[in-house]
């Protein structure tokens, strides 16, 4: 069965931009993704690790923002578990579901899945430094006005822009 096209991507951006306006007028905050990766990170630090997490200074303020409750609590981590299970669906429904690494033919799998770790994990990194992800800082700043949000939606994709010429003989011919 042939997968279908992708959607419109004037369309897509539109229903993009009414997602965050219900979720600023449902929630009064922006979408965002690091902050529900650091409520599982922050979870997973406490149940491994108790001691560790009641000498830390940074696990402290982080568990008073939280009111004593769970991190999995946080709307944010049910955000991504809702991105997830869409992702799934939305695959299913066009066909696109499936296995597939997609590199060029210049770099081996094991190359491309490193780089595929090692750039998650920087845009993981960052998005702590920048106080939040894509989502949060560029989509939701931009979406409020803020200069913040401007800067940082140039600086990710002026670095993506001068990144990908150094790379790109890893995935052209």
């Amino acid at each position: 069965m042939k997968p279908k096209p992708y959607m419109n991507p004037y369309l897509a951006g539109i229903l993009l931009g009414l997602v965050l306006l219900a979720t600023i007028y449902i929630t009064g905050r922006g979408l965002g993704a690091s902050g529900g990766f650091k409520s599982m990170v922050m979870t997973g630090v406490k149940e491994t690790t108790p001691t560790h997490w009641s000498a830390g200074e940074y696990y402290k303020s982080f568990e008073a923002t939280s009111e004593g409750e769970s991190p999995l609590r946080s709307w944010l981590f049910f955000e991504i578990i809702g991105v997830f299970v869409g992702a799934v669906i939305s695959g299913i429904i066009s066909n696109r579901m499936g296995w597939k690494l997609e590199k060029g033919p210049r770099i081996t799998n094991r190359t491309r899945i490193l780089f595929a770790i090692l750039g998650g994990a920087l845009f993981g990194f960052g998005s702590q430094l920048g106080r939040g992800c894509t989502s949060g800082s560029a989509l939701s700043g931009m979406a409020v006005m803020s200069l913040g949000g401007l800067i940082t939606m140039m600086a990710i994709f002026g670095g993506a822009y001068a990144l990908a010429f150094f790379f790109r003989k890893l995935w052209l011919k």
